[in-house]
């Protein structure tokens, strides 16, 4: 197994990695729109914080030597269902090979974000 790690996306909140490599398939670790410069979310709206989520994702998947197109599936969290059209707007620009996903409302997300997305790719 092969962790993922690169100081271009958020450092992890807690326990855990950005990601693993394992077999030729990677997991990831949710993205949550955290300016990776900062440290802190600047983006206030949904489409917005969406935007920051899917650019620190590309550069977890460059990490894993993998890109948006081998994406093979998606799990979105979103703190509001009523966000589900802007967010979609903003993630087709991303996951154009339209991987498989699962997309589900929650009660809190960390730092309070209004969104957050993990992803299993394939590594060529």
């Amino acid at each position: 197994m092969k962790v993922v790690a690169t100081d271009k996306a958020p450092k992890a909140l807690g326990p855990y990695s950005q990601g693993y490599v394992h077999n030729g398939i990677f997991y990831s670790a949710g993205q949550i729109p955290i300016n990776p410069v900062t440290d802190t979310v600047e983006a206030e709206t949904i489409a917005e914080q969406t935007e920051q989520a899917c650019k620190n994702m590309g550069e977890v998947l460059k990490e894993a030597g993998t890109s948006f197109d081998k994406v093979l599936k998606t799990t979105c969290f979103l703190a509001d269902m009523g966000d589900f059209a802007a967010f979609n707007e903003v993630y087709a620009k991303y996951f154009t090979s339209k991987p498989a996903r699962s997309c589900v409302a929650v009660k809190t997300l960390p730092k309070n974000v209004l969104c957050e997305i993990e992803v299993i790719a394939a590594v060529e």
